[in-house]
């Protein structure tokens, strides 16, 4: 099999990148920009499977070193976050993987989210009154940003003044401009978060966070490495890939004006309908990396020991054979079954929040400004640089 070279820019039009790889073949051998050789997976069926496959490994530490093997000779891990936060459930297998999820999962059920609905509505609130007397804004920071950061924070405990050098932190670490940046960004978020693990331990308060240093104390197996580890990635998970649903889902929108008149004549299809935001464009782009534990037959390909693999969330979800007329947007659609939260036992823990803020922000979004319009022509929108986000730079709109 021949390998493909990605370009540099292959992320500012994700949707196309993934439909011309899958043309050659739904497992394709690729040379990423930065010059690591793996394999990437482009239709729904092989990517749910491959997701499932427990021969697929995501050990942090056995990753990290094949990493530092495949790398051509001076190259740097540019998107790598380091040893300490990288220890965290989605970079373990089981039997950690389970001791770890066990522990947040019932912060994050359907019916523990669902409290959440009130104070999510009166954040999205006070954004959108925030917005009220603007003519032009970028959606971005200020409102599709901040909902979820507030909310985040708020569930584990982080304190309001905190909360935006916590957020650029996050976005240097999933889209670094140099190596430099990167390290900078994770030492720095290494620092916060162990003092911030260090304040719960010795002030505990009524937050997730406490409650999981807690339970660490009192018998349970979170290492401290872990602790940091697990807050790292509920926090950065815990916004990024909402920040970039709610804003996808409104550009979606804006360039499909019929569709946006369904929404706007019928608000009981918004939780359908951010289904379909989810399918059409969501906020991950390739998942993050797994590799083979031994020899893996995918469709008509052997992906041998020791090799990356990474699967095209936003690949999968436009697969003609899975989701009729893919590239186009309808809020009516049937589009349960995506995989813009991954499947099996990484599926996003916090799948029911994330949707749940969509949901509401979306909602409040359109009802409060019905004269909402793009304020950009789209081949003037830029992406993040990034394989694994998929989010947009900035979001120009006009409210009036």
């Amino acid at each position: 099999m021949t390998t493909v070279e990605v370009a540099e820019d292959f992320a500012q039009d994700a949707h196309l990148f993934a439909k011309l790889l899958r043309a050659d073949g739904p497992v394709r051998r690729v040379r990423m920009p930065r010059g690591l050789d793996c394999y990437i997976v482009t239709d729904f069926a092989q990517a749910r499977a491959l997701l499932a496959d427990p021969r697929l490994h995501k050990d942090n530490r056995r990753a990290y070193e094949l990493f530092e093997a495949k790398l051509p000779a001076g190259a740097t891990n540019q998107g790598g976050f380091g040893e300490a936060l990288g220890r965290h459930m989605l970079n373990t297998d089981p039997p950690d993987h389970s001791r770890l999820r066990k522990l947040v999962n019932k912060a994050f059920t359907g019916r523990t989210v669902a409290r959440l609905r009130p104070r999510i509505e009166e954040i999205t609130a006070e954004l959108l009154d925030a917005l009220a007397g603007q003519e032009r804004v970028d959606l971005l920071p200020s409102f599709a940003a901040p909902l979820p950061i507030t909310v985040i924070c708020e569930l584990l405990g982080v304190a309001p003044e905190d909360r935006n050098e916590f957020s650029a932190w996050s976005k240097t670490l999933l889209s670094p401009s140099t190596p430099e940046d990167a390290q900078h960004a994770a030492q720095s978020m290494l620092g916060y978060l162990t003092g911030l693990v260090e304040q719960k331990r010795a002030e505990p308060a009524e937050d997730l966070l406490s409650d999981l240093v807690h339970a660490s104390d009192d018998g349970d197996s979170l290492s401290g490495d872990e602790l940091i580890a697990m807050a790292f990635l509920l926090l950065v998970a815990g916004h990024e890939t909402t920040v970039n649903l709610i804003a996808n889902s409104v550009l979606a929108l804006l360039r499909e004006p019929e569709q946006l008149a369904l929404l706007r004549a019928d608000p009981s299809l918004m939780p359908g309908a951010v289904e379909e935001f989810l399918r059409f464009d969501g906020p991950i782009h390739l998942a993050t990396l797994r590799f083979t534990a031994e020899p893996v037959e995918a469709g008509e390909v052997t992906i041998p020991e020791g090799e990356f693999v990474l699967i095209s969330l936003l690949g999968a979800n436009r697969d003609g054979e899975r989701f009729p007329e893919p590239d186009r947007l309808d809020v009516t659609r049937a589009a349960g079954g995506h995989l813009a939260f991954g499947h099996g036992i990484h599926y996003c823990v916090g799948a029911p929040l994330a949707r749940l803020e969509a949901e509401v922000a979306l909602a409040g979004l359109l009802a409060r400004f019905p004269d909402l319009a793009l304020d950009a022509k789209p081949d003037e929108l830029v992406y993040r640089y990034s394989s694994l986000v998929h989010g947009l730079e900035a979001l120009p709109v006009r409210l009036h």
